[in-house]
């Protein structure tokens, strides 16, 4: 799939910093000193790209990857964000939004049992819950259709995140088990629903 490059707007730097945790010192980009680059050409994309090894891949490739990065190898320098429709990237010298596909919702859920931080749309760069590593069961059934989405045990990923590409603009039920315990939450991937679900307690 192609990338289509967005012209990033100068709120993105504040919502590119939201999931960083209370220890961690947030780079340039999240302190709002990395150059918003309106009218970013495709070049400039390519180059952001290149510069941290992502060049090769599509945006929801680049998701999938970035999402699944263990946190001592986690890069310093860029800053990613997803949102309902863009994947917004920065570092240093500039930033760029490019599309996410256009019939699919990406997800990143990090069940908890004691500790968690508020979190609306993900960070790929930043955010980090409580149980990396930990092989959890999942379903996700669509309200409307009844359709079994997702049904399986998964291991999340070393910042505690577990991520689900889904259909756009569905109410769906989230059932999360781990340990003995289970959570059960109302989930939906319209335009005003977030990209980071950070309130799931397992009990």
């Amino acid at each position: 799939m192609g990338r289509r490059l967005v012209a990033a707007t100068a709120g993105v730097l504040v919502l590119l910093a939201g999931c960083a945790g209370a220890a961690e010192e947030p780079g340039p980009a999240a302190t709002g000193a990395a150059p918003t680059t309106a009218g970013a050409t495709e070049s400039d994309v390519e180059a952001l790209l290149t510069e941290h090894g992502l060049a090769d891949l599509d945006t929801a490739a680049i998701v999938d990857e970035l999402d699944r990065v263990a946190l001592t190898e986690r890069s310093t320098d860029l800053m990613a964000s997803v949102r309902v429709d863009q994947l917004v990237l920065s570092d240093a010298d500039q930033e760029v939004a490019v599309d996410l596909p256009d019939d699919r919702f990406y997800l990143s859920v990090a069940p908890y049992v004691d500790q968690t931080h508020e979190c609306f749309y993900h960070s790929l760069t930043t955010c980090k819950g409580e149980l990396g590593g930990k092989e959890v069961q999942v379903s996700i059934v669509d309200d409307a259709t009844g359709d079994v989405l997702v049904d399986e045990t998964v291991t999340t990923f070393d910042n505690g995140f577990t991520g689900f590409w889904l259909p756009r603009d569905i109410e769906a039920t989230l059932t999360v088990s781990y340990d003995g315990k289970t959570a059960e939450t109302a989930i939906g991937t319209g335009e005003e629903d977030p990209t980071c679900l950070t309130t799931v307690q397992l009990a």
